[in-house]
């Protein structure tokens, strides 16, 4: 198989620069793997906060938290993989990796689903 023909079936490989170290490769792999996994969990505590947990809050602060979370899950999920191809690039021209703002955003999004819950108990 040609470098143009293996470059055109695989989003992270272009056809310019080299070929990174695979122990990098594979770390990207990793950390893109790891970010599907914590959509995952996310979607995991939508479910249980708007079906599972028996919580004595009104439906609508029910609602509000299962939907945040399930919305964090969508935006790690459709960010993940434009990620992971950046880095991929990026190891492929020798450039410094590019920065992402997924831990940012998870992180804000989860101190907000945090003080969600614990005032949700105090809603009426």
């Amino acid at each position: 198989m040609n470098q143009r023909s293996s470059a055109a079936s695989d989003p992270g490989r272009g056809a310019e620069g080299a070929e990174p170290d695979y122990r990098f490769t594979l770390a990207n792999e990793r950390t893109f793997l790891a970010w599907i996994r914590t959509a995952l969990a996310l979607i995991a505590g939508a479910v249980a906060v708007l079906h599972l947990v028996p919580l004595d809050w009104t439906p609508g602060v029910r609602l509000a938290i299962g939907l945040a979370l399930a919305g964090l899950a969508v935006v790690i999920t459709v960010y993940a993989p434009l990620r992971w191809i950046r880095v991929q690039r990026a190891m492929r021209m020798e450039r410094p990796l590019p920065l992402s703002p997924l831990p940012m955003i998870l992180a804000v999004g989860v101190a907000l689903v945090c003080l969600a819950v614990l005032f949700g108990n105090y809603w009426p």
